[in-house]
């Protein structure tokens, strides 16, 4: 029996399981949607407020009020989280909208229904279901001197029209920047979950610890549950401040939730995970690192408050979910011979855990790092971190405008590596063979065991390198 069988409620119109449509008109209409779309303000680009989405979401009847809500911020780690909340959830046999940022390969990936993204067509629809009332928005915000709605809160408002359409019973929600003003923030999340907080967005979170964690703890809403990775000092205090200042009961990691054992398995690893309601031993997590497991423990703490009240889950519903979780381009193997690993991490924080997961999960002795990353992020300190593990790196370009240039980046690569070990190349394809040609040149054992090539430093080189290889 497969899973519309035992689930009659999946599978219904608007989402893309099966083969997607590849009608013309329809790719035509998706293309020209998201070049409206794209013409707004950039997602990167903050006007802090939530009063616009609020506005047009009100003009549409509140539908952000029609599911229950898991939210989700912190720095590194959301949108792993958000698909392992999102499977176990299905598991239960409910419905579920999973709205996450950035994506792959289409922009269809950030609104899913029952695990499976928008297709073009539906995508389509709900574009046009809400853009009659996204214009008076806009209307009535230039006529007061601000900006018409941007990128990310047209796609937040789609994302919530879809979901009360579908409709879905609880919905996951990633934060796109911060929380207190972000524009998913409308939502009265029963649970809210803060992954690891880390320095990132200081232009718009503040340039401490302390201003980016008060930022994000601004999700916690009144009597919700609130699910707090293991955090420095500094991130913690405004997290639990904001918790008792509405009254939400805490469940800590390091205090009520543990990773009590993980072992390296083919594929992935075994984890036991310690909750307040009990411990689930050797549940087969089929994602690499150490930080997968702290992710999969906020999602089961999460889940467990939102279906059964803090009960422990039946092992059978877990095993499931965990065993069948995905998440692309967090440490994807794309190709073999040589090993080819995407992964992205734009941040230290981030290629910490990629490094640990590397040295863990992969046995490979001369690693060449293929890297493009954004003009305003820290270059230097992700290249610091991936240093020690990575033989060579070949700097380049992805396709984002904001990229930063493969010069500037060589620049400081060379601090790093020193001019030896630091390679240039002008586009992505030409240094993923430089890459690879570096790798092989240096494969001692043939047939390209213990070497690989590592692509990192962007979602955005992620995706590009995916649909390089035929991935995307």
């Amino acid at each position: 029996m497969d899973d519309s069988q035992k689930n009659p409620r999946k599978n219904r119109r608007g989402t893309s399981r099966g083969a997607e449509n590849a009608d013309p008109a329809i790719q035509e209409a998706l293309s020209a949607v998201y070049r409206e779309i794209l013409s707004r303000q950039p997602e990167h680009d903050i006007d802090p407020t939530m009063a616009r989405v609020q506005r047009v979401l009100e003009l549409l009847g509140d539908p952000q009020k029609a599911f229950r809500t898991v939210h989700i911020t912190g720095t590194n780690g959301k949108s792993s989280t958000a698909r392992m909340v999102e499977r176990l959830v299905r598991e239960h046999g409910l419905r579920t909208g999973r709205f996450t940022s950035p994506h792959l390969t289409s922009v269809t990936e950030r609104i899913a229904v029952d695990g499976e993204p928008l297709t073009q067509e539906r995508f389509v629809e709900v574009f046009e279901d809400v853009a009659p009332y996204i214009g008076v928005a806009d209307r009535e915000s230039q006529e007061q001197g601000g900006p018409r709605l941007s990128f990310f809160e047209v796609l937040t408002v789609m994302a919530f029209a879809a979901f009360a359409d579908a409709p879905v019973d609880v919905a996951i929600i990633e934060v796109g920047m911060g929380g207190t003003w972000d524009s998913t923030n409308v939502v009265d999340g029963e649970v809210a979950v803060i992954t690891p907080v880390a320095m990132d967005h200081e232009r718009w979170l503040g340039s401490t610890l302390e201003e980016i964690a008060t930022e994000k703890a601004g999700i916690i809403k009144d009597g919700a549950v609130a699910v707090i990775a293991d955090q420095r000092d500094a991130a913690l205090e405004p997290i639990l401040a904001r918790a008792q200042a509405v009254g939400a009961h805490l469940i800590r990691e390091g205090v009520d939730l543990e990773v009590a054992d993980r072992r390296v398995a083919v594929g992935g690893q075994l984890v036991d995970l310690r909750t307040p309601a009990g411990v689930y031993t050797e549940i087969f997590l089929p994602l690499h690192g150490a930080h997968q497991a702290h992710n999969a423990l906020l999602a089961l703490a999460a889940t467990e408050a939102l279906m059964s009240g803090g009960r422990a889950l039946g092992a059978e519903i877990v095993e499931a979910a965990f065993g069948d979780v995905e998440a692309p381009g967090r440490l994807e193997v794309v190709r073999t011979s040589p090993t080819v690993v995407v992964d992205v991490a734009h941040n230290p924080a981030g290629a910490e855990a990629l490094v640990d997961a590397l040295e863990e999960s992969f046995n490979l002795e001369h690693l060449v790092a293929v890297v493009a990353v954004m003009a305003d992020k820290d270059a230097e300190g992700l290249l610091s971190v991936l240093e020690p593990t990575v033989a060579e790196v070949v700097v380049t370009r992805n396709s984002s405008e904001r990229s930063a240039s493969p010069e500037d980046l060589a620049v400081v690569a060379r601090e790093v590596f020193g001019e030896e070990r630091v390679h240039l190349a002008g586009r992505l394809d030409e240094a993923l063979q430089l890459a690879a040609d570096l790798a092989e040149a240096n494969d001692e054992h043939g047939g390209g065991v213990g070497t690989g090539v590592l692509v990192t430093g962007s979602v955005v080189t992620v995706a590009d390198t995916r649909i390089l290889v035929g991935r995307g």
